[in-house]
């Protein structure tokens, strides 16, 4: 039996690859500069201080390291609060959970106002308990902390408690604390598709049917 649901908002509810293979140009661009072809390629894999340090040493930019990185933080913020997009049928099921009394929340590892903007703004905010950050928590999602710290909050056992990640690292830690694990596909994880699909409890390719999806998940 299901009695909560834990969200994770990057890839899950929100479509916020864009922002990230394309920060470096859109940076660039508030700039007048015109960015290399598959720069988000390259800053992809960097850390936002790797990817300062290419930037300045790339383009000649008469920036320190600081500076680039509130520019670019200014660029992902921006688009949270008025830019990313809920994945199609994310509202459905935040629906359909809320009309059968499952409680949800939040964890997450990426910034709380950016995820409470974008969330508020696409008028969904109002589904959630709660929000919790790794920031906040102290680990990671290669620890299980942020998902005990998410069923306290929803007062249920890991066993009736859905995850919905779509990183293979955190389906395999939220599985390995016992809670059922929901794999949801985004294209930043295409490299793993296969482990995903072999260790989420259950594979949502999309949000779609929900009524077919209930029934595989509380065994109706």
């Amino acid at each position: 039996m299901i009695k909560g649901v834990v969200f994770d908002v990057d890839g899950v509810l929100l479509n916020s690859m864009p922002v990230w293979e394309n920060l470096g140009e859109l940076y660039l661009e508030r700039l007048g500069v015109e960015a290399e072809k598959d720069l988000g390629e390259t800053l992809f894999a960097m850390t936002l201080e790797e990817g300062a340090q290419y930037l300045i040493s790339r383009y000649g930019l008469d920036k320190t390291p600081e500076e680039i990185i509130k520019g670019l933080n200014r660029e992902v913020k921006d688009f949270y609060v008025s830019k990313v997009p809920l994945k199609e049928g994310v509202r459905q099921y935040l629906y359909e959970f809320r009309e059968r009394n499952i409680p949800m929340v939040i964890a997450t590892t990426g910034d709380r106002e950016n995820a409470q903007a974008a969330l508020k703004r696409l008028k969904v905010y109002s589904y959630f308990r709660g929000i919790f950050t790794c920031s906040e928590i102290g680990s990671g999602k290669n620890q299980p902390d942020i998902y005990y710290a998410a069923a306290l909050q929803l007062d249920t056992d890991p066993k009736e408690t859905l995850v919905f990640e779509d990183a293979l690292h955190a389906i395999q830690t939220a599985k390995r604390a016992g809670f059922k694990t929901v794999g949801v596909y985004d294209r930043a994880n295409d490299r793993n598709l296969a482990q995903i699909w072999n260790t989420a409890d259950i594979y949502l390719p999309e949000f779609k049917d929900f009524d077919l999806f209930w029934k595989r998940a509380s065994g109706e």
